[in-house]
């Protein structure tokens, strides 16, 4: 069996679609050898990395202690200001991950935060849980930056909001989950407010280097599902984003079935799974 590399990509509320996908490859009995995660890519990846099934992991979504999460996460904030500590969340993180290092996890995880002054990509792999998730989702001036090591720490999606590559010699099998998603407004003559084009812009610089990461080293597998107008932290629309993207983990359940599990033709498969692959991106936005 080939050795499978899973990237999650960051994405705010819409990253609840990775567990469509997840299940996916679950029903498949499919399990990743290493995986790579960036703000709630990192979130949902350490949940799946310590053993929880996608199902299971959905069912924590919906649980009366994810509903905390949710409103931790989906609250408006003081524009003055513009800070969370995180404490609160980092209490969630505690109560629920069932393990509190890399070294406990049944799969190797990486998780990518942005090293504010270095202006580089952060790569945790080793050590404590927590730090890693708090520094990777701290999404500028929503959250606090993480002080860690000497290094003052923000979002990963900031240096690398799909983080595929930094697992690619470990795997022999990439498969990369974009959830930035679209915004199509019904009149592109409307001008956004002051904090969705602040929080927009941060997406476009996301999407600009997703796009030039895939001209130089695309991944066997780059699948961005269907999620349009989903804001940064609409939480309280779990539910239809997971329904939204289901056709997507369909497809995606179909083209992995394809590629590791039955008997394809040897040399086409990489050219098979790139058409399939820009036909579910393509089809989507077109």
């Amino acid at each position: 069996m080939r050795r499978i590399g899973l990237s999650l990509g960051g994405g705010g509320a819409r990253g609840v679609a990775h567990i469509e996908f997840l299940k996916a490859m679950d029903e498949l009995n499919l399990k990743p050898s290493i995986i790579s995660g960036t703000s709630i890519g990192a979130i949902i990846g350490v949940f799946y990395a310590a053993g929880l099934s996608g199902v299971e992991i959905e069912e924590l979504l919906f649980s009366h202690k994810i509903d905390k999460f949710s409103g931790l996460l989906n609250i408006g904030f003081n524009f003055e200001k513009g800070l969370f500590l995180g404490k609160s969340i980092e209490g969630f993180f505690e109560d629920n991950i069932p393990v509190k290092t890399f070294e406990e996890l049944k799969i190797p995880l990486k998780v990518v935060a942005t090293d504010y002054w270095n202006r580089s990509e952060f790569v945790f792999e080793s050590g404590l849980l927590l730090p890693a998730i708090r520094a990777s989702m701290s999404i500028p001036v929503v959250y606090e930056p993480v002080k860690y090591s000497g290094h003052v720490l923000v979002d990963g999606g900031l240096s690398n909001p799909l983080p595929y590559e930094i697992i690619n010699d470990e795997c022999d099998f990439s498969i990369a989950i974009d959830v930035l998603g679209v915004r199509l407004p019904e009149n592109k003559d409307d001008l956004p407010n002051k904090i969705e084009s602040m929080i927009a812009s941060f997406e476009i610089l996301e999407a600009a280097l997703i796009r030039k990461k895939i001209e130089a080293l695309r991944p066997d597998c780059y699948i961005k599902p269907r999620i349009e107008n989903v804001e940064l932290l609409d939480f309280v629309h779990s539910k239809k984003i997971l329904q939204s993207v289901k056709p997507d983990a369909e497809e995606f359940r179909k083209i992995i079935k394809a590629a590791l599990l039955e008997d394809y033709p040897e040399g086409k498969l990489k050219k098979w799974l790139e058409k399939v692959s820009d036909f579910l991106e393509l089809k989507k936005h077109r």
